[in-house]
């Protein structure tokens, strides 16, 4: 089984490129934690400041086993680029 993490997350006025860069580092993190079956992140064609972070995952215990196991300082860049806070939510997926 595979479930799905998905963030919506803005970047604050003019802080995409921060965020972008952020985002694409915090992927790489995530895509090595135990359970882990990768990350897409996508960004808002109608808003360059609107992204979508999904990550996959065995199950959502080893999401929260490797959201506890993070680096420290491996959200800084994201909370500093953020324009709000994220919109998170697990989903399962039905096809794919």
């Amino acid at each position: 089984m595979t479930v799905a993490r998905i963030y919506i997350i803005p970047a604050a006025d003019g802080k995409s490129a921060e965020m972008e860069a952020a985002l694409v580092g915090l992927a790489k993190i995530v895509s090595a934690a135990d359970g882990s079956k990768g990350v897409e992140l996508l960004r808002d064609l109608g808003n360059e400041h609107r992204f979508i972070f999904i990550e996959k995952w065995v199950r959502e215990e080893h999401h929260a086993a490797g959201f506890a196991a993070l680096p420290p300082g491996a959200l800084d860049g994201v909370q500093a680029a953020a324009g709000g806070p994220p919109d998170g939510s697990y989903y399962d997926y039905i096809v794919g």
